[in-house]
């Protein structure tokens, strides 16, 4: 796992660390690794010699880091131009060591631009972007390089505007965010939230983290993780000889009704596609269950379900009695929990939740927004993964909060972000079919937390997949479950 961090700890590691080195040392070592990412990136539009370049520069060390950087480029034959977005306030010595290398100053943006560096505000910066700066940010768009194409936006460690503990992102009056919208974005020596959660990680394009010897300096517990593929492979149950279907574990759904039997459908599909050896079906939807997925025993109610090792419960179940009594019932089985959908809707009948805290076994909630704020009775804010952590401590569960970048708490505050997150999954069905998968890998053995970051990564990656032959549906992703668990052996 990627570890993230939060700008106080970053501020005290690079405090460390500049101690140690002579002065401006580090500031040189970031303009090192940006000058080398803006090349590549001019290599791709044409050349690095005799391209454009537009330096936005601030006040603060991004803009110091903008400029060192542009003083490499213009050393190798790049025609930097730098607009100081604070004049008389730039970083002095990077703008004297830009004009020696024959950079110029302008007064606004003009072309040919074929990169723009984004050094207007770094980790310091809250509030959005200033009047100044958000007027010429939105005239970028116009500008374009020899090759006659959008200019390429490289933002410096975050893009500036955005609330880099949070990953929230200010908007004008009209709804537009007041940050950067970067292309790249080249972060120094350690991960910040703002790069992996929230509306700003759609913001900073591709990340690329430059090592400028910051990691042995960061101190105490991340902010968050970011789940990687070799996180799954370490976590995935292992089959052996002597491995059959009730060793590798029986997921119990109780979910769908005769209303929404697809909801069932889809679930079942869900666990189908993990780990366990065996489904065993409880609801009202049997029939169509059946028919569509015959290796699976099913019965009426969870009753009468047979032995488990983890229940899924809520999708398409109602929320009348009958569906509160099998939620009941679900929680009162001695082994881990799955709630989504309509078992989150019934919760918020106190006498239900109160059941939670009581719980010995693993519970995973699997809200998206709305549902998060009919639990807590306010929305996730602009704090998505602190909104996480305090229902994760209140319900006594693990929380995966459904978004873009799904976010994963624990009860004892440890939180993880996923990075497959597609747009193409904001279609009906498709959590019944992450609820499923999630259920199998529980009663796969998986401990909660890691099954709940599994189950979002290899859900995006199935979405993304499924999106390769067009618009996704719900069963599609499950369909696309299957070639994806596959390279995990």
């Amino acid at each position: 796992m990627r570890a993230v961090w939060r700008v106080a700890d970053v501020r005290a590691a690079e405090a460390g660390l500049m101690g140690t080195l002579p002065e401006g040392t580090l500031m040189q070592r970031a303009a090192a690794g940006l000058a080398r990412r803006a090349g590549l990136l001019l290599a791709e539009r044409g050349g690095v010699y005799g391209g454009h370049v537009l330096l936005l520069v601030g006040s603060g060390d991004n803009g110091g880091d903008a400029l060192y950087a542009g003083e490499r480029l213009a050393r190798r034959g790049v025609q930097v131009a730098a607009l100081l977005l604070t004049p008389g306030r730039a970083h002095a010595a990077g703008l004297a060591a830009l004009r020696a290398a024959g950079g110029r100053l302008v007064p606004s943006p003009a072309g040919p631009v074929d990169l723009v560096l984004d050094g207007i505000v770094g980790i310091g910066g809250t509030g959005g972007l200033r009047a100044n700066a958000d007027e010429v940010v939105q005239r970028l768009g116009d500008l374009r390089g020899r090759d006659g194409e959008r200019a390429t936006v490289l933002a410096v460690d975050v893009p500036s505007g955005v609330a880099v503990d949070t990953g929230h992102v200010p908007l004008s009056a009209s709804g537009r965010p007041t940050a950067v919208r970067a292309d790249v974005t080249v972060a120094f020596g350690a991960l910040k939230p703002a790069l992996v959660v929230g509306p700003a990680a759609a913001l900073a394009g591709q990340v690329e983290l430059v090592d400028i010897g910051l990691r042995p300096w960061l101190r105490g517990t991340p902010a968050l993780r970011v789940t990687e593929w070799s996180d799954l492979v370490d976590w995935w149950p292992e089959l052996g000889p002597a491995s059959e279907k009730y060793t590798r574990g029986v997921v119990g759904v109780a979910t769908g009704s005769a209303t929404y039997p697809g909801a069932a459908v889809l679930s079942v599909g869900g666990a189908l596609a993990g780990p366990t050896g065996l489904v065993r079906y409880a609801g009202g939807a049997r029939a169509e269950v059946l028919h569509q997925h015959p290796s699976v025993i099913a019965s009426g109610r969870v009753a009468d379900a047979g032995r488990v090792q983890a229940w899924v419960c809520g999708s398409g179940l109602g929320t009348g009695a009958d569906a509160a009594a099998e939620l009941r019932a679900v929680l009162a089985a001695p082994v881990p929990v799955v709630l989504d959908a309509d078992a989150l809707t019934l919760l918020v009948d106190g006498s239900l939740a109160d059941r939670l805290r009581g719980r010995d076994a693993p519970i995973v909630v699997t809200p998206h927004d709305r549902e998060f704020t009919r639990l807590c009775g306010e929305e996730p804010g602009a704090d998505r993964v602190g909104a996480a952590l305090r229902l994760a401590a209140w319900m006594n569960a693990v929380v995966l909060l459904k978004g873009d970048r799904t976010v994963i708490g624990t009860p004892d505050g440890r939180a993880y972000v996923n990075p497959t997150g597609t747009p193409a999954l904001a279609t009906g069905g498709t959590g019944d079919v992450l609820a499923g998968l999630l259920g199998s890998l529980l009663a796969a053995g998986v401990p909660a937390d890691r099954a709940a970051a599994s189950a979002a990564y290899l859900h995006g990656l199935a979405g993304r997949e499924a999106a390769r032959s067009g618009p996704v549906t719900a069963p599609d992703v499950a369909t696309a479950l299957r070639p994806v668990l596959a390279r995990l052996g």
